[in-house]
């Protein structure tokens, strides 16, 4: 039997996260494995108040309360650094309060790593509820990645993430920029699991487009050196062609994307990262079976 850990974020979405559990309790009850659950409260407004829970399959629910706001990448980092240093867990599954991660799905993470032993899990989404412009963006935004990294950055958040692979992206300070760069620079073998976005089951999505061309820029962040690589490659190549309009102009696009790369890697901050979890202002237990 092994121990699952499961990640939850949440700002100001209690409702949202109290209907997941109630929807996690009944999924993963014919698994067979044990399960805990940790919510990263990242400073919200809205107060969870009393609740009184009697779940018949989660083990535990644990909340670290966040002293500020830092955000959905920088609370899942905060976790996992948190959870680094616990040896009570051999998988982590990270996931959204919000619905879009479906809790169904868990069930395909167990049945891979029973099939594929100590080896991390990604969700790659195979069916998408968004606009077609969003979805244009979203595929121009996996085209543009993939050019400049040589990477297929096809999932998210979404994972099942094996107690070594915790251990090992913890430690990466990239974690503290986007946690599905850092996941597929680092973690040398994955595994897929298909999956389906799901309905949010409050609030609507928060995702605009400035939102993805930021998140974009934040996974190439983490590949910045291979971007400034290919770029130069890029430009010597442009060089071979007589100079026109059009050469200077990508020549001009690819020094204001690099420049834009570059800037966005500043976030990743060592200092702020190594030091995260002095920013927990204070930890809960919301739930035990065992109590």
């Amino acid at each position: 039997m092994k121990n699952f850990q499961i990640l939850i974020p949440c700002y100001n979405d209690w409702p949202s996260v109290l209907k997941l559990l109630d929807r996690l309790d009944e999924e993963i009850k014919q698994l067979g494995e044990n399960f805990s659950v940790l919510i990263v409260n990242d400073g919200s407004n809205e107060n969870l108040g009393k609740k009184e829970f009697k779940f018949k399959n989660i083990e535990s629910i644990e909340v670290i309360n966040m002293k500020t706001n830092q955000g959905h990448t920088r609370s899942n980092a905060t976790g996992i650094k948190f959870l680094s240093k616990k040896n009570n867990f051999d998988y982590l599954i990270v996931m959204d309060g919000d619905g879009e991660d479906r809790p169904e799905e868990i069930k395909l993470f167990v049945e891979k790593v029973k099939k594929v032993n100590n080896t991390s899990v990604v969700a790659k989404r195979i069916k998408r509820s968004e606009g077609l412009i969003f979805t244009i963006l979203y595929n121009f935004h996996k085209l543009i990645t993939f050019i400049f990294t040589g990477h297929n950055m096809n999932f998210g958040h979404f994972t099942c993430l094996s107690k070594n692979d915790v251990n090992l992206i913890s430690t990466k300070e990239s974690l503290w920029l986007n946690f599905s760069g850092t996941v597929k620079k680092f973690v040398k073998h994955l595994e897929y699991i298909p999956c389906i976005r799901g309905k949010r089951y409050v609030q609507p999505s928060k995702m605009s487009f400035i939102n993805l061309i930021i998140h974009s820029l934040s996974i190439l962040a983490v590949f910045k050196y291979q971007v400034l690589f290919r770029s130069i490659f890029f430009l010597l190549i442009l060089n071979l062609f007589s100079p026109s309009i059009i050469t200077y102009i990508f020549q001009l696009l690819l020094i204001i994307f690099n420049i834009l790369v570059f800037l966005i890697s500043k976030r990743e901050n060592s200092e702020e990262f190594r030091n995260c979890e002095k920013k927990i202002g204070s930890t809960e237990s919301l739930y035990n079976s065992r109590l």
